[in-house]
């Protein structure tokens, strides 16, 4: 099962628009990165099931409130480098939260083919899996899914959790529908959650309009 959900509350997409141009200094996109984080965290949360429950305030009255889910049974894997300030805001929402990284890029020196690219993975480190997990992977640029495809099967090596989630902040039509297929072909649950989904990719694989190369314009080249 795949699900899409595109973030078009207003504050989100004034972050997006100042991500976008390419007049914003380097801290103030690292920041935006961080802020639309925090957004992407309180909007996945609604997805959590909660439990009511009676508490006693300071004054002796009993009122009766909720408490939210496998908070403590959530993964956050970064895939890096440009999704470090994402994650950030992530863990804002996320506290209990454990943490995984994939380093992976793609072999752009090879090129583009059929919009796809070779993914070098050079580094993983994730926690253990287990079948109550709820994983989130924390990408901010998803172009043609290659290398979140590529995380995936990173993740599927080391368990199956129950359900997985992509923060982005832009994908493409064409990273959606790869995403969507592998997820009927596994018959696992994903949902996609992005602030912005961009019409095209140029012949280098960029996102057009999108937003650059994110973790340059975060971290500086």
């Amino acid at each position: 099962m795949f699900k899409l959900r595109i973030v078009n509350r207003k504050y989100a997409q004034s972050i997006l628009t100042m991500l976008r141009n390419k007049e914003t200094p380097q801290i103030d996109f690292r920041k935006g990165l961080v802020r639309l984080g925090r957004i992407l965290g309180f909007e996945i949360i609604e997805d959590y099931e909660y439990e009511e429950l009676d508490v006693e305030t300071p004054l002796g009255v009993s009122v009766r409130g909720l408490r939210v889910k496998d908070l403590d049974n959530t993964i956050i894997i970064t895939v890096l480098r440009a999704a470090w300030p994402l994650t950030e805001g992530l863990i804002k929402v996320f506290y209990l939260a454990k943490m995984g990284v994939v380093a992976a890029r793609r072999v752009e020196e090879k090129g583009m083919r059929n919009y796809e690219f070779d993914i070098d993975v050079s580094y993983v480190k994730l926690p253990r899996m287990i079948n109550d997990s709820i994983v989130i992977i924390s990408d901010v640029m998803v172009a043609t899914g290659s290398t979140i495809l590529k995380v995936l099967e990173e993740i599927a090596e080391h368990g199956k959790p129950k359900r997985y989630y992509i923060a982005s902040v832009i994908a493409t039509p064409i990273a959606v529908e790869k995403l969507q297929k592998y997820a009927d072909s596994r018959s696992i649950d994903l949902r996609m959650l992005t602030i912005s989904i961009d019409p095209e990719i140029n012949d280098k694989g960029y996102i057009v309009p999108g937003l650059g190369d994110a973790g340059d314009r975060a971290f500086g080249s």
